[in-house]
């Protein structure tokens, strides 16, 4: 029996969908597991040192995960919003939270840089921190582009650069440093990053906390976790 031209539509539409419900289903899957495992992994009063080997191996790349000794934050050199060069060296000794994003994205961005924010407000008067968020779309974002969507967002270029740069080098960072992204690829013009994972990186180039930057709740325990981190500074720790 023919379901008609409606129902063939919408059976249509429901199989072309698929692949994208799949992938939210998947996503917020793993977002429960990684907050789980994280307070698994945390022990009363203290923030773990992640390695490798502690996290989702749909995350890590091989080679990383029979890696020796403790992960730190690969070298880069990216461009921020005022045309400035940002190392790695030049975050060395802060308290880093990261993320990656791109300025015409209309789905969890606007939420995550709102979040964000909240978080540069919280450290408004604290130099050890600096906020970093990694465009994906670096042929889009320019330098221009940057600074206008750093006016929107109320960011100090002091405390929370945003930055743009070599594709490839973003996306390796993504995926084998911060270990921000689900999916693998090899940062080619087909490939594609969309992730809502802030990641807490220590004054040694260490991760310390994964939180989802869409989600209130979370942002405040990254915020109470950088704090304790400011105070581990403090106290020589």
């Amino acid at each position: 029996m023919d379901p008609g031209p409606g129902l063939r539509i919408r059976l249509q539409e429901k199989v072309k969908n698929a692949p994208f419900i799949r992938a939210a289903i998947f996503a917020a899957f793993f977002l429960v597991a990684v907050t789980i495992g994280y307070f698994i992994l945390r022990p009363s009063g203290e923030l773990p040192i992640y390695h490798p080997s502690q996290l989702d191996p749909r995350l890590v790349d091989q080679s990383a995960l029979g890696q020796p000794g403790e992960h730190h934050i690969k070298p880069f050199r990216l461009i921020d919003q005022h045309g400035d060069s940002v190392f790695r060296t030049s975050v060395e000794g802060k308290v880093v939270l990261a993320d990656f994003f791109f300025t015409t994205c209309g789905t969890i961005c606007p939420k995550m840089s709102t979040q964000m924010a909240r978080v540069q407000e919280a450290f408004a008067d604290d130099d050890r921190v600096v906020l970093l968020s990694h465009s994906v779309t670096p042929e889009a974002d320019s330098v221009a582009v940057l600074q206008a969507y750093a006016k929107e967002y109320g960011v100090d270029h002091r405390r929370w650069r945003l930055m743009t740069g070599d594709r490839k080098q973003i996306y390796d960072l993504a995926r084998t440093s911060y270990f921000a992204a689900l999916d693998h690829g090899d940062g080619g013009p087909d490939d594609f990053v969309h992730t809502e994972n802030f990641v807490l990186v220590d004054p040694q180039g260490r991760l310390r906390g994964f939180y989802d930057g869409t989600k209130v709740a979370e942002v405040d325990q990254a915020i109470k976790d950088m704090r304790w981190l400011l105070k581990q500074m403090k106290d020589g720790a």
